[in-house]
């Protein structure tokens, strides 16, 4: 990716996330759509403008957004490199006020990221990774390079504000020792071990391709991994739900 894409990514990430943050006040407004997740005015805003701008700026890259998983999987299959993108991930955390959302952009090619880019409107700051380098976070035009910790005394484990009752979550957490557990949104998590906040993230409920793809390539760039339950690591446009398996994510 050269550098103008790099800069034009950043900035669109930046105009979605004030269009966002515009419905922020209003954020209790929303419908529910088939799969029963919320689907607010933010969401249905941040997506036609990312898609519009992602038109314009690769007009030959077919794009994946969450609210376009309508596409085919016939369609689909046949996409060697694809944006895949979640306008706006932690709806239910801006829904219920929390500043723990997201905007999620990751270019995947043959099945797996090359780019991922995360954005949080609320706090002003940006993740990404190109490929072969390490990740980058971004506060105030202050450029740095993000690096995972090791636990100093215990392991910090995040999980998400609503999975606390999941029951295979409860059995796995119950064969660990000596950590604290920690609750955020979105795809939030991923950056934070990236950036040596938390340690480690268990995930056993649904999730989406366009909710790991970009977090899983910065955390790798960091130093940590995601593997699925047999070890190996997550793939995408593989199958027609767009749904990530169980995984987990560690520093």
């Amino acid at each position: 990716m050269n550098p103008s894409l790099l800069s034009k990514l950043l900035e669109l990430s930046t105009e979605a996330g004030e269009i966002i943050m515009k419905f922020h006040k209003h954020s209790s407004d929303y419908s529910t759509k088939d799969d029963t997740t919320p689907l607010t005015a933010a969401d249905k805003a941040s997506h036609e403008f990312l898609v519009n701008a992602l038109e314009k700026l690769t007009p030959n890259i077919p794009i994946l957004s969450e609210e376009s998983s309508h596409i085919p999987f016939t369609v689909r299959q046949s996409w060697n490199e694809y944006w895949l993108i979640d306008p706006l991930d932690g709806t239910r955390d801006f829904i219920d006020g929390s500043p723990d959302f997201c905007i999620s952009i990751a270019f995947i090619k043959q099945n797996y990221p090359t780019f991922g880019l995360i954005y949080s409107p609320f706090n002003k700051v940006h993740y990404y990774r190109l490929a072969h380098e390490s990740s980058i976070k971004i506060v105030n035009r202050e450029v740095s390079k993000i690096v995972t910790t090791k636990p100093k005394r215990w392991k910090k484990i995040v999980i998400g504000r609503y999975s606390t009752n999941n029951k295979k979550l409860k059995e796995h957490l119950k064969l660990k020792t000596n950590f604290e557990t920690f609750k955020l949104g979105s795809a939030l998590k991923f950056c934070l071990i990236a950036e040596g906040v938390y340690h480690y993230y268990p995930k056993f409920g649904r999730c989406s391709e366009w909710d790991t793809a970009a977090g899983v390539f910065i955390l790798e760039g960091a130093g940590g991994k995601v593997v699925d339950l047999n070890n190996k690591a997550l793939k995408y446009n593989l199958t027609k739900d767009n749904i990530s398996p169980s995984f987990m994510a560690f520093a």
